[in-house]
């Protein structure tokens, strides 16, 4: 079985800007917290998502909105789990709740 944690990159509120905003092409960050039953769903998913996807580029990362208030706050995000959608920097898209890997896929798709 593959790892997929060493594809995951943890993001902060120090390390979103240079990680995620700085990034070229397209990066997906999973907004989620310990206490979520919903984002324990979707973890996995977005774990195996960066493992499918690094070859094409995709920067894959993961943000705990209880330990980083300033960038939740920065996006507006109140309803968890998020998953937000970056190009080359930009918010291009949000996906908000547990969905399928199939929805993901096909956003990712779009995007890169």
């Amino acid at each position: 079985m593959t790892d997929t944690t060493k594809k995951t990159i943890q993001v902060t509120d120090d390390t979103f800007s240079s990680s995620i905003e700085d990034a070229e092409g397209l990066a997906i960050v999973d907004f989620w917290a310990a206490w979520c039953g919903p984002c324990r769903i979707v973890g996995p998913i977005v774990d195996q998502l960066a493992v499918d996807y690094a070859d094409k580029g995709v920067t894959v990362g993961k943000l705990d909105v209880d330990q980083n208030p300033r960038v939740t706050s920065r996006f507006g995000v109140r309803s968890i789990p998020s998953i937000l959608f970056f190009k080359d920097g930009k918010l291009v898209e949000t996906v908000v709740g547990a969905v399928p890997r199939a929805q993901l896929e096909k956003k990712i798709e779009q995007h890169i």
